[in-house]
């Protein structure tokens, strides 16, 4: 006769069984998925190399063309310098002489209004006086 002790090991026997069984399914299943990374990371590095190699080259070319874009930055902070040396020669040159011509041209103009004021002064006077006598003639008549 079967014993208890032989069902109870009986039993655990085909659990174990089972347990072996679904560890080897995911022994299985976790190769399987270990061969798909694989073969993913074979796909992006066969992707990422030659997208590597354009970006070294794109930023080369950057790189040429930060340092002409350099060198015009450098032309023009030259011509910039050139122009206030320039403006600073022009100013020291002829600005003075400009300033003393324009002066003296409103001094000039301004002694010509006021002799001018002056003469217009003096014939209003002289007419006023003018009229002033021809009143009192007329008033002694």
């Amino acid at each position: 006769m079967v014993s208890v002790g032989d069902v109870v090991g009986l039993v655990f026997a085909v659990f174990f069984a089972i347990l072996v069984l679904a560890f080897c399914f995911l022994l299985i299943r976790l190769t399987r998925v270990i061969d798909e990374l694989r073969r993913l990371v074979e796909g992006v590095t066969d992707k990422s190399v030659p997208l590597l190699g354009e970006v070294t080259g794109t930023v080369t070319h950057v790189n040429q063309e930060l340092v002409r874009v350099d060198a015009i930055t450098a032309n023009v902070q030259s011509i910039s310098g050139n122009l206030s040396a320039l403006t600073s020669l022009f100013a020291a040159t002829l600005g003075s002489p400009l300033v003393k011509v324009a002066a003296f041209s409103f001094g000039v103009r301004r002694a010509a209004s006021k002799r001018h004021a002056h003469d217009v002064e003096k014939r209003v006077k002289a007419e006023v006086k003018a009229e002033k006598k021809a009143e009192k003639k007329a008033t002694k008549k």
